[in-house]
């Protein structure tokens, strides 16, 4: 784990962004469409993580970015080509564009200045996405990536952001996957090899006395 003021300079606000992963209301709403996942973000206070750093970085300047799944009602796009698709198409909530399951769950609060990046295929929160165009257009270099799953979604986005030359940090509280004891092992031994490893905690303070905002 990097030092104090080593984190603080990885997370400069001006040069910062936070990348909420998943975080809907198909996903880990009352209504998901997994419960199990959902149980697993909301019990491990994982989504409430997420909710604290969104309304830190809101308030220290650091641009937010919510990656959204979704698909056509008739499909049109939509992969095919792995079991977790084909599943996903049997479940009896749909993420379906323009839904309540795709809008950001509570406590999250979106505001005006966040962008919302919506996929219809793939795994990948950032690969097929206009996430890079814009981070790169909003002078990013460090991204913090947090919500779900530790499965698949997180591990994908982290490894796409070093892929793509950022720093990803990742609050290991802010993330929920399936099993509970699954998500630890996960980041011990595969994105603690790529990514800074850190807490919400740590992360709130170096926003909360920035040292320069995005202007």
């Amino acid at each position: 784990m990097p030092s104090r003021e080593q984190l603080a300079e990885q997370l400069d606000p001006a040069t910062t962004a936070l990348l909420t992963v998943e975080c809907q209301q198909g996903v880990v709403g009352p209504d998901s469409a997994l419960p199990e996942l959902a149980d697993a973000a909301r019990g491990s206070g994982a989504l409430q993580h997420v909710a604290r750093l969104v309304a830190a970085a809101h308030e220290a300047g650091v641009q937010v970015l919510h990656a959204v799944a979704e698909r056509r009602p008739d499909g049109r796009g939509a992969n095919h080509n792995a079991r977790l698709f084909r599943a996903a198409g049997r479940l009896p909530v749909q993420q379906h564009s323009g839904t309540t399951a795709v809008r950001i769950a509570a406590p999250i609060e979106v505001a005006d200045e966040d962008i919302v990046v919506r996929r219809l295929h793939g795994l990948s929160p950032i690969a097929g996405t206009d996430v890079d165009a814009l981070l790169r257009n909003l002078g990013c270099r460090t991204l913090v990536v947090a919500g779900v799953s530790a499965n698949v979604a997180i591990p994908n986005a982290v490894f796409d952001a070093v892929n793509l030359g950022y720093t990803a940090v990742v609050p290991s509280d802010a993330i929920a996957g399936v099993p509970a004891d699954y998500t630890p092992a996960m980041i011990r031994n595969t994105l603690a090899l790529v990514a800074t490893v850190t807490t919400t905690q740590d992360v709130l303070g170096c926003w909360q006395s920035p040292r320069r905002a995005r202007p």
